[in-house]
């Protein structure tokens, strides 16, 4: 039995009238989003990386060669505003990961380049990340995983629609 389990006969002792079953998983999802999201600040941690740099710099790793963004495509994907964007690329700046540049499409756009030094640091706290969550799952096996996946894509794509 794990904690959801006492959890759920305690509320079925108390309130039998109840239908728990959505705290049977809810309350595990709850668990395990504490779990990883410790297990990404140790990891970014090890690298002198906090959760908000490793996402923006990852996003800039992700958009491939240049690895460069506009701020407002940043501001898309991290769906935070424009002054705390800001704020986060200064600081980058600052830590020499990022830098602004031109947007030789727009005279008066700028663009957001990872540097040599912020990929390298965000390729190693990515194989730490990964390193981790390997862990995490190290219960399940590849067909497992695939499910659980396939399972919580349909809870979660409800939340990722457009107008959500």
């Amino acid at each position: 039995m794990d904690e959801v389990d006492w959890l759920i006969q305690a509320w079925a002792r108390e309130r039998p009238e109840l239908d728990t079953g959505p705290m049977q998983v809810l309350s595990r999802v709850t668990r395990l989003a504490r779990h990883l999201d410790r297990a990404r600040r140790h990891a970014f941690a090890a690298h002198r990386l906090e959760t908000w740099e490793f996402d923006v710099l990852s996003a800039l790793r992700r958009a491939g060669a240049p690895f460069e963004l506009s701020p407002g495509r940043l501001l898309h994907e991290m769906l935070v505003t424009s002054g705390t964007m800001t704020n986060r690329v200064d600081r980058l700046v600052g830590r020499g990961l990022v830098e602004r540049r031109p947007d030789p499409a727009d005279r008066r756009g700028v663009l957001v380049r990872l540097t040599p030094a912020g990929r390298a640091l965000v390729d190693a706290a990515l194989d730490a990340l990964l390193g981790s969550e390997q862990e995490l799952l190290a219960g399940l096996s590849a067909a497992e995983r695939a499910r659980l996946a396939a399972l919580l894509r349909v809870v979660v794509a409800r939340f990722d629609a457009p107008g959500s």
